[in-house]
């Protein structure tokens, strides 16, 4: 049962005057062969955008795009009409299928959003772009993991994910609290925020992340409060 784990400090980052990126893979300018996934996941950006700034409009295609907030606002505007404002709480997946533009920006005067992004690739292109969003903060107040997104056949997510080996899944976690990781060839567990101890191996803080091969189900532990972001994935890229 393989664990390969990756500290916050050791993440490449990109920093602007309104913007910090944090990079779990090799991502825009951050190049290294060796790190450009894991299972099925090619990016998660930890993103802190400063107040009255943001992402101006830009191109995607071919991807399937989650964005989970953290703390503040972001607001998300594409070329098929569809606005939005994700918060905390509120899942959202855009599928940039066979192109789409769009723009992200932080609408607040005041605060900066910190968010985390998501990508993987579709099973099939090109198909064409959509966009979902459902509020799971209800189910967030149960000790467990909550499914975000699937694409995964007989389970369900809030939102619909098109690869049918992969789902999100979210937790927030008290103190004491345990959850159970599931039983998948590739899961990355991401700590976005708090402090959790994996079972039988190290502690995990926020911006560590933990990549596992053929997990066998393994529990995590809170130390603290935490928020994590586990991926289930049932294949990798290239077969």
């Amino acid at each position: 049962m393989p664990v390969d784990i990756r500290r916050a400090a050791d993440r490449a980052v990109t920093t602007t005057d309104w913007l910090q990126s944090r990079h779990s893979f090799s991502f825009g300018d951050h190049y290294d062969p060796h790190d450009t996934h894991f299972g099925l996941l090619l990016v998660n950006n930890d993103d802190i955008v400063a107040a009255g700034t943001g992402f101006a409009t830009h191109q995607h295609r071919d991807m399937e795009i989650l964005t989970w907030v953290l703390e503040g606002e972001l607001t998300h505007q594409d070329s098929t009409g569809t606005r939005g404002v994700i918060y905390p709480g509120l899942a959202q997946r855009m599928s940039a299928g066979s192109g789409i533009l769009h723009s992200e920006t932080n609408d607040s005067t005041t605060q900066a959003v910190h968010f985390i992004q998501m990508w993987v690739i579709p099973d099939e292109a090109p198909i064409t772009p959509s966009y979902q969003q459902d509020e799971v903060d209800n189910q967030l107040a149960n000790v467990g993991l909550v499914t975000v997104a699937s694409g995964i056949p007989g389970r369900d997510g809030a939102l619909t994910l098109h690869n049918r080996a992969a789902a999100l899944h979210v937790a927030r976690l008290r103190a004491g609290d345990t959850i159970t990781l599931p039983d998948a060839p590739y899961l990355h567990v991401f700590v976005a925020r708090g402090d959790t101890r994996l079972e039988d191996g190290p502690e995990l803080t926020g911006g560590d992340a933990a990549r596992l091969t053929d997990s066998g189900g393994r529990r995590l532990n809170a130390e603290h409060t935490a928020e994590v972001l586990v991926w289930e994935m049932h294949a990798k890229l290239g077969g």
